[in-house]
């Protein structure tokens, strides 16, 4: 049946009224729009707002973008600048664990545990000493403003030490997020700097569900941000306020990293925490505030200073809409994940 009706003089037989011809108008508007949307629908996924899951409190990041992510996760072994990108249960992987396995290396995790984070401190240690370098020594720090947090002590293994180093309490997540790299700053300074040899900081609020070996010992070490990595450039969450000392041009940076699992030597951790420290009191200074607070800092200085390991969203993961499909999960938000949930049980009820 054709849209249009047929138009003639008005002294022809068929006459078009001004009403049909907006009828007929808005039908054919109608089929376009019916066949642009399912052209549109075969090529795009759905649109999720990631700022809850990101721990933002900012909408503005990444609301209503749509996201594309390749059809199949790829899994490449190196970053284009040479440095390993890990992926478990690599050859590679293998062959570092092997080749560092039997030497010896004391190695600390660090964390912060404040105000209501200290529900879970113990499953996060107990979780740490079944999988995280169980063949290591490895020491707990944890900065804490309440030194009972860990009564009655948790059970470890032979050469594993827990080392509570007391911080005052910071309420507010906003206040913590600036404060934190402050803190992480005099730790490795005042405690940590001649304990061990490798340091690695890791929230709190998360849960070792997989083994993690000598395959992630290195200098500088990063992870993909699980709902980040598989998207296209021009998505990522960087910093794009200009008067912001986080903020990241339009042709800067290869991934986005997590701010949940980072590490490595002591020496180059030192100049990390330090050196986000600086960003963050100079964005203070000028009343300016990141919009992925301390996450944003981390990737500006990770992008002048790339790692030189980089650790696959298999070493920190969460199940949200958006989150990569990993070959084995090793470190789980627990906090992040809650966040998905809540965000997704949202959008249902919208």
């Amino acid at each position: 049946m054709a849209v249009f009706l047929l138009c003639k003089t008005p002294s022809g037989p068929v006459r078009m009224t001004r009403i049909q011809l907006l009828l007929s108008c808005f039908l054919l508007s109608l089929i376009l729009y019916f066949l642009n949307g399912r052209k549109t629908a075969g090529s795009l996924k759905s649109a999720h707002s990631v700022h809850h899951t990101l721990g933002l409190e900012d909408g503005r990041i990444l609301k209503d973008m749509t996201v594309v992510k390749t059809a199949e996760l790829q899994t490449p072994g190196e970053t284009p600048w040479g440095a390993p990108l890990v992926w478990g249960d690599s050859s590679n992987a293998a062959l570092q664990r092997a080749k560092l396995s039997e030497q010896g290396i004391h190695v600390g995790l660090l964390t912060l545990v404040v105000g209501t984070y200290a529900r879970f401190v113990r499953s996060f240690i107990s979780s740490a000493e079944i999988h995280f370098l169980p063949s290591q020594m490895v020491t707990y720090y944890i900065l804490t403003d309440n030194s009972r947090t860990l009564d009655p002590q948790v059970e470890l293994g032979p050469g594993r030490q827990i080392k509570v180093l007391p911080v005052a309490e910071l309420p507010g997540w906003e206040r913590l997020a600036y404060r934190r790299m402050v803190l992480l700053t005099d730790a490795i300074r005042y405690s940590v700097d001649s304990e061990v040899e490798y340091i690695f900081c890791a929230d709190v609020d998360q849960k070792f569900v997989g083994p993690i070996g000598e395959e992630i010992l290195g200098d500088l070490v990063a992870t993909l941000h699980p709902e980040i990595y598989g998207m296209q450039r021009n998505m990522y969450p960087y910093e794009d306020q200009e008067v912001s000392s986080a903020c990241v041009e339009e042709d800067e940076g290869d991934y986005y990293y997590t701010s949940e699992f980072y590490g490595g030597s002591v020496s180059e951790m030192r100049k990390l925490v330090h050196g986000c420290s600086l960003l963050i009191l100079q964005d203070q200074a000028n009343r300016v505030t990141a919009r992925g607070l301390e996450e944003s800092y981390l990737n500006r200085y990770l992008i002048d200073h790339r790692p030189t390991c980089v650790l696959s969203p298999e070493y920190s993961w969460w199940e949200s809409t958006l989150t990569a499909h990993v070959p084995t999960k090793r470190l789980i938000s627990l906090g992040r994940q809650c966040a998905a949930y809540d965000m997704q049980k949202r959008e249902q009820e919208c």
